[in-house]
């Protein structure tokens, strides 16, 4: 799926919004995953997984802070993803569609605290930008 110009930018101006909330909003993302997706909870059986707790907080951080990589180098994301997908697909081994649903999950809450942001042509353009990080992170599995 190629990302046109106005997706990178509907993209970056989402990520203009998104960019100052990592930890807020990477949590927020994480246990939207765990209740509406339990079975993901299996890859965090280390975890405190209640609300609010410090590790889905620092956890949701990393995870926004790659997905802000990915839009840092949005020409490249299989390339500024290499070291996650590796570690994805070799050491953690991630259901594939985890990352799927994850998404899903990210862009509830990018509407839920930007509702005016996300038209329909931004939601394609998000939509699209996330199946490339989720395609990224899952090459390594083949």
């Amino acid at each position: 799926m190629v990302l046109t110009a106005g997706d990178k930018a509907n993209v970056k101006t989402v990520w203009s919004k998104v960019g100052s909330h990592l930890e807020e909003y990477g949590s927020e993302t994480l246990e939207r995953l765990f209740i509406v997706y339990p079975s993901t909870k299996t890859y965090f059986p280390h975890f405190d997984l209640h609300h609010d707790s410090a590790q889905v907080r620092a956890h949701g951080r990393k995870v926004l802070s790659a997905l802000g990589e990915a839009v840092n180098h949005i020409d490249d994301i299989p390339g500024a993803l290499s070291k996650l997908s590796d570690l994805h697909a070799q050491t953690l081994r991630v259901d594939p569609v985890n990352f799927k649903l994850l998404n899903l999950c990210f862009v509830v809450v990018v509407g839920r605290h930007h509702p005016t942001i996300l038209t329909p042509e931004v939601h394609v353009s998000l939509d699209k930008f996330l199946s490339a990080v989720a395609t990224a992170l899952t090459s390594k599995y083949r």
